[in-house]
């Protein structure tokens, strides 16, 4: 765990969501963290950001992106990897570039998990049929049925660890008003490309982007508050590496809901402020019982297991919970982790192709695609 003050601990705390969409944003940033409690300058405030970035100890700041609002779809792969050629198989698995994450877990069978990303839903079946061709392994395909919460936020220890969702400030900006568009436009797809690996750390990062793409400021910012009310950006922020924060121990519970109460269960279980991800997925008879996952992540193993216990109890107000009804595959070796390719979801999802865009524009492409990652 990365050792932290207690100002930088209020920051984590209080911005990990909610930051001002605004062209000069750390002034009303620091001014709501004063009132708070916190001392702190909007100078102080920008350099805590850089050296927390600089540190390791956020992965970016800025527009978190949902990846499945911009195009293209992304699914949950499980497949047994046999010990023996266990490397073999994920170096084969992680050759594929729509594989954007990979982790080894511990479960008797089902021991590689890995999420594929394609910008058209049609090419899941040919990259998993590829990926099977490769190894001799079967892939078992778990795509999300039902989301019922993505919320990866980690507090720490220390001042405003109790303030709920910490400090809001996105109220501050243009009034915008959400669409039901489902497409982007060339200038859209060149924003979204722009802000999916952060913003700039500068003082003024939504004009530095309105700078780099040939645009109004004020455009930037419309646009990235619009994306936020149409759900296309989950959230503006700090979005830190958990494990930096020691959050090591990873628990991906998984349950064997009964279909007529699977509903009520996921509104209960994800109204956990610790449960960062919660989904309905198929089973797959005589390998895979389960149809309902929900991630929860822990700064020790007891504490890991304590909100194990607590989905648990939850549970068990719906039905009758019994042992062979649910299991925890915990993490215990990264294999890959590019992140969710946002740039080919977005060209396949741009109205008329990224042709139309600016001459500028085109040259960009691919310069300033940084890999993101979906929560």
């Amino acid at each position: 765990m990365t050792e932290l003050d207690a100002t930088d601990r209020a920051i984590l705390n209080a911005y990990q969501g909610g930051f001002p969409v605004v062209a000069e944003p750390y002034e009303p940033a620091a001014a709501a963290l004063r009132e708070h409690g916190v001392d702190v300058s909007a100078a102080n405030l920008h350099e805590r950001i850089v050296d927390l970035d600089e540190a390791g100890v956020l992965t970016r700041f800025g527009a978190l992106i949902d990846a499945e609002a911009i195009g293209g779809t992304a699914t949950l792969v499980a497949m047994h990897a046999p010990e023996e050629r266990f490397d073999e198989v994920a170096e084969r698995v992680n050759a594929h570039p729509e594989v954007a994450h990979n982790y080894r877990r511990e479960h008797p069978h089902l021991n590689m998990w890995f999420v594929v990303s394609v910008a058209e839903e049609d090419r899941v079946a040919a990259v998993l049929g590829a990926i099977e061709d490769e190894t001799g392994q079967e892939t078992y395909n778990l795509p999300k049925q039902r989301e019922f919460h993505v919320e990866a936020k980690f507090p720490v220890e220390g001042p405003l660890e109790d303030l709920d969702g910490g400090i809001d400030r996105s109220d501050l900006g243009p009034d915008v008003e959400p669409t039901d568009q489902a497409t982007l436009t060339p200038r859209e797809r060149d924003l979204v490309v722009e802000i999916q690996g952060g913003l700039p750390l500068s003082r003024t990062p939504y004009r530095d982007v309105a700078e780099t793409l040939g645009a109004d400021v004020e455009w930037v910012l419309e646009t990235v508050k619009r994306f936020d009310a149409e759900g296309k950006v989950r959230r503006v922020g700090a979005v830190p590496n958990h494990y930096s924060l020691g959050y090591t121990e990873n628990g991906m519970t998984v349950w064997d809901v009964p279909d007529d109460v699977v509903e009520d269960v996921g509104l209960a279980v994800a109204s956990f402020d610790f449960v960062t991800h919660c989904y309905r997925r198929p089973r797959h008879e005589g390998v895979w019982p389960y149809n309902f996952f929900a991630m929860t992540h822990g700064r020790s193993e007891a504490e890991s297991d304590r909100r194990v216990r607590q989905v648990r109890d939850r549970m068990a107000e719906h039905w009758d919970v019994s042992g062979a009804d649910w299991d925890t595959l915990f993490s215990t070796e990264i294999l890959k982790k590019t992140g969710i390719r946002l740039e080919e979801r977005a060209d396949a999802n741009t109205d008329g192709g990224i042709g139309d865009g600016t001459a500028e524009s085109s040259e960009r492409e691919g310069a300033n695609a940084s890999p993101g990652e979906a929560e």
